[in-house]
């Protein structure tokens, strides 16, 4: 089972190619992520699965990115619908998730709908005072199990 988040593109995305630069895709996926996985604000909207509480509430727990990789299959046009990123996990570790994406055309425009990137996201939570990892909790691990799947498998890797 995946999550789909909507993400929309801004002018300032650009490059002088026309396309979403490459450094941009790394704010999307940071967006989707965040809005997936991490608690909402009081009145705000958020899918079942957002339950991570990092930072927010003086917890004196981080959510750290260990590792990223990109792999970037078609250039990403402006438009005015918001991509489509697709999220799930690929592992559930003691400490650590693997967030995996397909970041994709809108799911209202017309046609097939295109997949633009592939990517994987490894996160681990750390205690900020000791620098030591700390363990995923019951619950978030409840809500993210049924969004484990196989992990991306980037096509360009040897």
């Amino acid at each position: 089972m995946r999550l789909h988040v909507p993400i929309p593109l801004r002018w300032g995305d650009l490059d002088a190619y026309n396309h979403v630069n490459n450094t941009a895709m790394l704010k999307i996926l940071e967006e989707a992520r965040v809005r997936a996985f991490w608690s909402p604000g009081d009145g705000e909207p958020a899918p079942e699965t957002a339950v991570m509480d990092s930072g927010r509430r003086g917890d004196g727990i981080l959510t750290l990115i260990a590792r990223q990789e990109i792999e970037y299959l078609a250039p990403v046009p402006y438009q005015r619908l918001p991509l489509d990123v697709q999220l799930w996990f690929g592992g559930l570790g003691g400490s650590s998730l693997e967030v995996c994406y397909e970041v994709c055309s809108p799911l209202e425009a017309a046609g097939e709908q295109q997949v633009y990137a592939r990517a994987a996201t490894t996160v681990v939570k750390v205690d900020a005072a000791a620098g030591r990892p700390v363990r995923l909790s019951t619950q978030e691990r409840a809500v993210w199990e049924p969004y484990l799947e196989e992990p991306v498998r980037f096509t360009r890797r040897p």
